[in-house]
């Protein structure tokens, strides 16, 4: 069932989806970024302000709907793709964003995501992926890098960490994409995609936290040498990357693995193109790590049924089949007995 979106509403600007409230994040937050671009995107969507949703969980992240001047749920930690997906089989004309970090989403709400993935209910996943846990001052989390450490890894972590894109097409998500807080117009056009996607659309996002692991992305994308270390996803053209003077591409070895060439006339030819419907080309994508560029943008996107739509369509064909609606009927049905007096 899509959203409804009428063409005549009233014209928002971003100061209609601010909240009055405090925000209560450290100076400096990647926190700050996303919730400008978020509400620089909504009066852009055709949605009247009535119908959207934030609904999240715990963390940092998770004060997110006290700053957004739209109807909001703070849940409980892990649980918000829980509270979502019943919003949205509820008032399926809801535009529902969840948001969430790398803790609430992949340690204790991991499986709560996992089937909301699978399930494909048409809402949007914000994952605020900053590889630490920011709000208990400073653990590590199910992305913090091997060796990494904090205050409950003094002598660095053990434990191998997950990567959300790659969890997420794991998980048959229908919609993939990575971005990053400082990328402005990037992660602008990246939830502008995720809210035109009829499904469940997962956006990872790095966020800097600069009180418990700051700099965590600096080498990535520190603007200097950006253009050598971030692939900039576009659909149907050239996977490459580099300067002008020194472009560089992806291309398929003969053992399925993908290895960076000089771009030039014996190589041009060999250059991958972006697909957004290939599975295994988004899988390779989704794990690039240096010396390997960093896929940004949409790196999957494959429209299939959304749940919600067909829980209503079971709804719609039960009540037409005779008899529907007794519940007499249904008490005394063929899966009852009746018990014998002694």
């Amino acid at each position: 069932m899509p959203i409804q979106e009428d063409p005549t509403l009233v014209q928002y600007s971003k100061k209609d989806f601010m909240s009055d409230q405090t925000i209560r994040w450290c100076p400096g937050c990647g926190d700050y970024s996303i919730l400008s671009q978020v509400q620089t995107v909504f009066p852009e969507l055709g949605v009247p302000r009535e119908q959207f949703a934030i609904v999240s969980g715990i963390g940092c992240s998770s004060r997110f709907p006290y700053y957004m001047n739209t109807y909001g749920f703070h849940t409980i930690h892990g649980r918000a793709p829980a509270f979502a997906t019943g919003l949205k089989l509820a008032n399926p004309s809801l535009s529902v964003w969840e948001i969430t970090g790398d803790g609430d989403a992949l340690s204790i709400g991991g499986n709560h995501l996992i089937h909301l993935l699978r399930r494909n209910v048409n809402l949007q996943v914000l994952l605020f992926n900053n590889r630490i846990y920011g709000l208990t001052k400073g653990q590590f989390s199910p992305t913090s890098e091997e060796g990494k450490r904090t205050k409950s890894s003094p002598m660095g972590t053990v434990d191998h960490p997950f990567e959300p894109c790659a969890l997420a097409l794991g998980a048959e998500a229908s919609f993939v994409a990575r971005t990053v807080d400082i990328f402005v117009q990037e992660q602008r056009d990246v939830l502008r995609a995720a809210h035109d996607h009829q499904g469940t659309s997962f956006v990872e996002i790095w966020q800097n936290c600069n009180i418990f692991n700051d700099g965590a992305f600096d080498s990535i994308t520190e603007r200097k040498s950006r253009a050598e270390k971030v692939l900039f996803l576009k659909n149907g053209e050239p996977l490459v990357f580099g300067d002008a003077a020194n472009q560089k591409g992806l291309r398929l070895t003969p053992r399925l693995e993908l290895e960076v060439v000089p771009v030039d006339d014996s190589t041009r030819d060999q250059i991958l193109v972006h697909d957004e419907t290939n599975p295994v080309m988004a899988n390779l994508l989704a794990r690039l790590k240096p010396p390997f560029p960093v896929a940004m943008g949409v790196i999957f996107r494959l429209p299939r049924r959304c749940y919600e739509e067909a829980v209503h369509s079971q709804i719609t064909e039960a009540k037409a089949r005779p008899g529907a609606g007794d519940i007499q009927k249904l008490l005394l049905g063929s899966n009852t007995w009746v018990v014998p007096a002694r």
